[in-house]
């Protein structure tokens, strides 16, 4: 099974595509797309027009994304809501079935614990993928986000599921 993890952001939305054979994984590749753009919704077409071509590019069977935690900052996470909403919407776009996965529940699948800080969340995809060089941060979690939904058997057809940490 090819996993698409998506890492949610309205700056950079990391991705990474592994495969899955059983309880093997590899790494297939990972990136950033990059927003570019004056107002929002200029922003979030050029992150729609990427993420589209990395689905066209590598094929995913599924997609796995990050869901939105809430922070002190209203406006942020409101934009940061409308860049997962474009990640969700090219998935659904491409008949792709999708799992969330909250932030705690990933890190403690590939780390160990849930309040794991990049770095260790960096340092465990690197040892669950050999070889795989992640192109930033948020690529980094994008792969651990595909991680976790392996680990949880991917999602049993065009749907979305939450997954509770």
């Amino acid at each position: 099974m090819r996993i698409l993890g998506i890492d949610p952001g309205l700056r950079t939305l990391g991705w990474g595509v592994i495969e899955s054979h059983g309880s093997r994984l590899g790494h297939v590749a990972n990136g950033q797309c990059k927003s570019t753009g004056d107002d929002l919704a200029t922003r979030l077409l050029s992150l729609h027009t990427q993420l589209v071509d990395v689905l066209a590019r590598y094929r995913p069977d599924q997609v796995s994304i990050e869901q939105t935690f809430v922070n002190k900052d209203g406006a942020g996470t409101l934009k940061l809501g409308q860049a997962r909403g474009v990640a969700l919407l090219a998935a659904a776009q491409a008949g792709l079935p999708i799992g969330e996965y909250a932030p705690n529940r990933v890190k403690k699948t590939v780390v160990g614990v849930g309040h794991a800080d990049k770095r260790q969340v960096l340092h465990m995809v690197r040892l669950q993928l050999p070889g795989c060089d992640p192109a930033g941060p948020d690529a980094a979690d994008a792969l651990a986000i595909a991680i976790c939904h392996a680990h949880y058997g991917g999602v049993a057809g065009p749907q979305l599921r939450e997954v509770a940490s």
